[in-house]
Order: C-alpha cells, then sequence, then structure tokens
C-alpha cells in the first residue's frame, strides 16, 4: 500500500479591476476604447469584474456587451447586478498573476483542537515601506495602507495601495491608491514622469497630463471627482 500523500493548499490573492459600463452602451465602448488606446495593456492580465447595475435589459447591445469586451482582451470572471439581462452570465477566465499567501496544510488534527488560551493577535501593520526600487515588471500590492517607496518605480513596474502611495524617487510607471474605494487616498512623488495614475478609481495617463509636470515634485489626488496633479517643494 503507497505512503499516503499530503495535499498541500497555497493561498493567492488577486487584485481584480471593476467596470460599470452605462448605456448607452456604444458611446461608453468607444470612451473606453479611447482610453485603452492611450493606456495599452492596462488591463492586460488583470481580473476583471464587470457591474452591470446601470445597464437595463432594453439597452441597445445588452447581449453582445461581454463578447466586445472580450474582444478588447479583457479578462472578465465575473458579473454583478447581471438580473435577467441577457448575455450576463458569469463568464470564468484563468487568472494570471496575483500574490502567494504562504502554504495552508488543513489537516483533520487541526480541525479538532481548539487551544485552551491563543494569545492576542499582533496589530496588522497599515503601511508598507520599500527600501529598493520597484523595477520593471513587478507589481506591489498592498491594500491594508500606505505604501512608502525609498526610490524610483520603473516604467512598466506598478503599485496598488488601498491607501497612500509615497515614492522618494522617480515615479516612471503606474500608482494605483484608494484600490479598494478611498477618495481620500493620495499620491506623492519627488520625480513626476508617470505612465498612469489612478485614486479611486478614477485615473489619467501620460497622454493626458501637462508636459510642464514632466520631472516635477507633485502631489496627485481627487478634486470634484476628477484627477488634480500640483506642484510642491
Amino acid at each position: 500500500m503507497s505512503p499516503r500523500m499530503q495535499v498541500r493548499v497555497r493561498g493567492r490573492s488577486f487584485m481584480a479591476f471593476v467596470i460599470a459600463p452605462e448605456p448607452p452602451l456604444q458611446i461608453w465602448l468607444s470612451h473606453l476604447d479611447a482610453q485603452m488606446l492611450r493606456s495599452p495593456g492596462f488591463f492586460e492580465t488583470r481580473p476583471v469584474v464587470i457591474d452591470l447595475a446601470a445597464v437595463g435589459p432594453d439597452d441597445h447591445g445588452t447581449a453582445t456587451l461581454l463578447t466586445e469586451l472580450e474582444q478588447r482582451g479583457m479578462s472578465v470572471i465575473d458579473v454583478e447586478n447581471a438580473r435577467d439581462l441577457p448575455g450576463a452570465d458569469p463568464w470564468r477566465r484563468r487568472l494570471v498573476g496575483g500574490r502567494e499567501t504562504g502554504p495552508v496544510e488543513p489537516t483533520i488534527e487541526q480541525a479538532q483542537v481548539t487551544p485552551v488560551s491563543a494569545p492576542p493577535p499582533l496589530p496588522e501593520d497599515c503601511s508598507l515601506l520599500l527600501d529598493e526600487p520597484v523595477r520593471s515588471g513587478q507589481s506591489v500590492l498592498f491594500l491594508k495602507g500606505d505604501v512608502t517607496v525609498v526610490g524610483a518605480v520603473s516604467s512598466g513596474a506598478e503599485i496598488l495601495a488601498g491607501g497612500s502611495i509615497h515614492i522618494y524617487g522617480a515615479l516612471r510607471g503606474r500608482a494605483i491608491a484608494g484600490a479598494l474605494g478611498n477618495p481620500h487616498a493620495r499620491i506623492f512623488c519627488q520625480r513626476f514622469e508617470a505612465e498612469l495614475v489612478s485614486i479611486d478609481g478614477y485615473y489619467r495617463t501620460a497622454d493626458d497630463i501637462d508636459p510642464s509636470l514632466h520631472g516635477r515634485a507633485v502631489e496627485i489626488r481627487l478634486v470634484d471627482e476628477a484627477i488634480s496633479i500640483s506642484v510642491f517643494g
């Protein structure tokens, strides 16, 4: 009889974008195309959830909406608020990327044993400090709070934070603050050369940013649901 194998399960967390289409859908798709043209690869390898709360069954293009999004290279993993809309059955896609959260090894013994007295849990860190540059191709995901980078964020790299982002160097990649819905989050950097900046889902790409801000020390925040970039120092 062969020895019993221990099955190991590993946790992995993913950051998904949520998109909420609005009618008229053809016009909304044209605006989406324009944004994707300005920021190629923004949705690449990123799981996407479609929120259909604003779309009605009689809106033109509802039945083909998910097909249209798939043709644009989006990895649609689910839909929300679909109700009885035609063509809105959840689509499943293979997730790419993610972050390892360490091994999880469920066993019968673990399920049955309850400690008599457990020590109080340690407080979780609400900020992340990176004392090395974030290099091209790297993605830093920290949704518990602020992220501080003592160095540069290279082109092709990205920082995703639940709170604010502080960069003591050049920002050449992407900085996404308030990623779970925090309109009060801000982005600070010493040298502004970003590909994309985003706060609470609102974002601007390099093509939408005043060239006079290039290379300056800036603060980025939301003002009246729009990205505002101002020079400081």
